[in-house]
């Protein structure tokens, strides 16, 4: 199973590379060809990439939400919780 995560992953990191490759060569081209400047080819690359970003970020954030969901139902405590119940014990042992 691990070797089908792994191939998925390199699929997906491969498509991702050759879009951009891809997409950079057209606003290249794009700008050789005198349809746009320079500044507006970078402006569209800065715009693309903060996409990216973004998505990425909303991706990890479902994943991490995932993975907690997932801990708690396997019947992991989260670090507060730990924690909470760490300071009751040590406040019941130090009753007199």
């Amino acid at each position: 199973m691990s070797e089908l995560l792994k191939k998925g992953f390199y699929l997906g990191l491969g498509a991702a590379v050759s879009g951009k490759e891809k997409f950079e060569k057209m606003v290249n081209d794009m700008v050789s060809k005198g349809e746009m400047t320079p500044s507006q080819a970078k402006s569209i690359i800065n715009t693309w990439i903060s996409k990216g970003e973004s998505v990425d970020k909303d991706w990890n954030g479902q994943a991490k939400s995932k993975l907690q969901n997932r801990m708690k139902s396997l019947g992991f405590v989260t670090r507060e919780e730990y924690e909470t119940l760490e300071a009751r014990i040590e406040k019941l042992e130090n009753r007199p």
